[in-house]
């Protein structure tokens, strides 16, 4: 009976140690995970493209990761091979400013938004002009495709947001319902929501298919500047000249959590592609990456001595992000 006892015993202890070991183990498994993330967050310039006379206003990733495209003050856009840094077209392209840019889904086509007012469709391949849309009457500021590239969507100082088809450049419905200036627009990943930031304080999410308002986001307290969609959809990222960035649930409409660091303005922000950091662009010259999962700021990039008005990460593997200046520079980061 003793020895069953005496067993019985060394059988806990046994258990009671590999638990203790197990937990620690895992416990260690856990620091390595969180090294190791942040080991995969962007942290140095791998290069710098430098080719632009004035501030970098805009830049975007081309679908497959292989081309960014930059526009600038200078009224020049140019395509840079992201592998080498060298420029594939470089261009004129609106008769003032360019403020924006977006890749179709499929990569053939770069849309560009004006100062002039106009936005202009652009072969990626060739470097030449497709079509010219015209309808706003004041400086286009934003531009994005639907997700199955059918649709164009822009904003404007005029405060109105236009659906354009893509394939005629006809435009098929104009969104009104902002008092002030619309800095930023984006799609949802799905396509049936847009949601728009203005200086009016607030964010509007729409309907695409009917052009009707679904609700209003309240919670800035002063100028929006950029709007993003997680990957998933489910949660919305805003900047304001307030210099906070918010979180919002996009299905309730409810503030999720605020982010605090920036100390100057939030001009622009990007999720990663799989919705686990967002990486903020601010006046006060740094890029701040954030963790999604607890809202903490995982690190600040700081290397342009000019404002950050734009950042984007590659759509498609590594850790690649890209961000423009009014150094007129663009910098990659990894």
């Amino acid at each position: 009976m003793r020895t069953t006892k005496h067993h019985v015993v060394i059988t806990l202890f046994i258990a009671l140690t590999m638990s203790l070991c197990f937990g620690e183990r895992s416990a260690l498994a856990s620091d390595l995970s969180l090294s190791s993330s942040q080991q995969d967050l962007p942290s140095k310039v791998s290069r710098t493209l430098r080719g632009h006379k004035r501030n970098v206003t805009s830049i975007a990733f081309s679908p497959n990761g292989m081309l960014i495209a930059s526009g600038s003050e200078d009224e020049t856009i140019k395509l840079w091979l992201v592998s080498t840094g060298k420029i594939l077209h470089s261009f004129k392209a609106h008769n003032f400013w360019v403020t924006s840019l977006a890749f179709s889904p499929n990569g053939k086509i770069l849309a560009s938004g004006g100062e002039d007012k106009i936005i202009n469709l652009w072969d990626v391949k060739t470097g030449l002009k497709q079509k010219e849309l015209r309808g706003h009457e004041n400086s286009v500021t934003s531009i994005a495709f639907s997700p199955n590239g059918r649709l164009l969507a822009s904003a404007s100082w005029d405060r109105k947001i236009h659906l354009w088809e893509v394939s005629t450049g006809e435009k098929i419905r104009t969104l009104k319902g902002h008092r002030r200036n619309v800095p930023s627009l984006v799609f949802n990943p799905i396509g049936n929501i847009i949601a728009t930031a203005s200086w009016d304080k607030t964010i509007q999410l729409w309907n695409v298919r009917t052009g009707k308002k679904i609700r209003t986001l309240r919670g800035h307290r002063s100028w929006l500047n950029t709007v993003a969609f997680s990957p998933d959809g489910k949660t919305l990222a805003s900047g304001s000249l307030d210099r906070t960035i918010r979180l919002w649930d996009v299905g309730t409409g409810k503030k999720l959590r605020t982010l605090r660091g920036h100390t100057s303005a939030v001009m622009t922000v990007a999720f990663s592609p799989n919705g686990k950091i967002l990486a903020s662009g601010s006046l006060d010259k740094s890029i701040k990456l954030w963790d999604m999962n607890t809202g903490k700021e995982l690190s600040t990039l700081k290397g342009h001595w000019g404002h950050i008005l734009t950042v984007a990460f590659k759509p498609e593997g590594g850790k690649l992000l890209a961000s423009g200046s009014e150094d007129k520079t663009i910098k990659l980061w990894e």
